[in-house]
């Protein structure tokens, strides 16, 4: 093995230094219980209720308005599930789009089976909604719409603004997936008309095990753990302290470098190279997508052959196909952009981050064509195509 070469950083990031320094006094000395009233308690207090600030002025919000979670899939669920109990009495109909992470949309199923109707919009090629037919999608029921912010595996940014101020024209709540955005790109929950937004702390450079729910000013939304009270009552359970001041050191210190310029230059060299391997397609919208990510197909090659593969040469790396998890099936994301299950395995996704060189990308365009035309060369598909 040459060297290790780390791009998954869409999965998650690595606990940057700004953000272990400061939740490493919360891990030692200042232990105390946040609802504790003596002064180590307190201490842990003061350090949550600062980082609510932190992070509420690195989105836009209020202090009030953030509330601290175990994660992003915890976000949403609190954010969809007490959202749909709050506007029961209005009706069950929910709006979202085909390409929502799997703790959206398996939220969401599970509301269908409890009864709720769930309206899935299609998406182009390049994983964008229609604004059109999000319009004609809205009923008299209609309670919710959910639509991410950027996606997770072809790195499109959505029309989120644009989306929140339909929303707020018909009187419909509105949510947002927000945690591959928050940290890569701008993020202001009043420019973006958003009731409710969903961040997590390790894509961010914090630590696994804690994220956060912006809840618009105003709308008090059911609680979704019940127990002790933490939260205000939305969210019982003792604060996460450690984890929540590394968030807020984190997204405190990446928000001013925004937009990341570096990244972006690195990603596109890396698409640039890519495509010049024959049969390649980039997935996503070619303009408006994250700065570190680069997602392609490869016609002919199976996905986690080629992410064992580029494991032996030390390059971390994921593939959109869900096959690594034991599913035969391609990524929802690929086939609801209209590409067929027969190529739609053949997915890569290379996500940098900030710790990344222009070394690591002369070290992947090195290996990754030459990977690519070994499978290809044992491949029923490829030959099968006279190639």
């Amino acid at each position: 093995m040459d060297r290790v070469v780390y791009f998954d950083n869409a999965a998650t990031k690595k606990l940057s230094k700004v953000a272990l320094d400061a939740m490493m006094p919360y891990l030692t000395e200042e232990y105390g219980n946040p609802s504790a009233v003596y002064a180590v308690g307190r201490n842990a207090k003061k350090a949550v209720e600062g980082a609510r600030k932190t992070i509420a002025e690195a989105i836009g919000a209020l202090p009030e308005e953030i509330f601290f979670t175990g994660g992003g899939t915890e976000s949403d669920n609190w954010a969809i599930k007490s959202a749909t109990e709050l506007k029961k009495g209005k009706g069950r109909h929910i709006i979202t789009s085909k390409i929502e992470h799997a703790a959206v949309h398996n939220t969401l199923e599970h509301l269908e089976a409890s009864g709720y109707e769930v309206t899935y919009l299609d998406v182009d090629k390049y994983g964008q909604i229609s604004l059109d037919e999000l319009r004609s999608a809205i009923r008299s029921d209609t309670i919710l719409i959910t639509v991410m912010a950027a996606n997770n595996e072809i790195g499109t940014i959505l029309p989120v603004s644009e989306i929140g101020k339909t929303a707020k024209e018909k009187g419909v709540l509105f949510h947002t997936d927000a945690v591959q955005a928050v940290g890569s790109i701008q993020v202001n929950v009043k420019e973006m008309n958003v009731d409710l937004l969903s961040l997590s702390g390790h894509k961010l450079g914090g630590a696994k095990g804690v994220g956060a729910l912006y809840v618009k000013k105003g709308l008090r939304l059911p609680p979704f753990l019940h127990g002790g009270g933490q939260e205000r009552g939305g969210r019982s359970g003792t604060e996460n302290v450690a984890g929540i001041v590394s968030v807020a050191a984190a997204l405190g210190d990446i928000v001013p470098r925004l937009p990341l310029d570096r990244v972006t230059r690195m990603r596109d060299r890396l698409i640039a190279g890519l495509l010049e391997i024959p049969r390649s397609h980039l997935t996503g919208d070619p303009e408006n997508r994250l700065p570190g990510v680069a997602s392609f197909i490869f016609e002919a090659i199976e996905g986690e052959s080629m992410l064992l593969m580029l494991d032996q040469c030390g390059i971390s790396a994921s593939s959109g196909s869900a096959c690594t998890s034991g599913s035969l099936d391609p990524s929802h994301v690929l086939l609801a952009a209209g590409y067929p299950h027969e190529i739609a395995h053949g997915s890569l996704r290379l996500s940098l981050g900030e710790d990344n060189t222009d070394e690591d990308i002369d070290y992947v365009l090195e290996k990754l064509p030459g990977i690519i035309a070994r499978l290809r060369s044992m491949s029923p598909l490829w030959n099968e195509a006279g190639e």
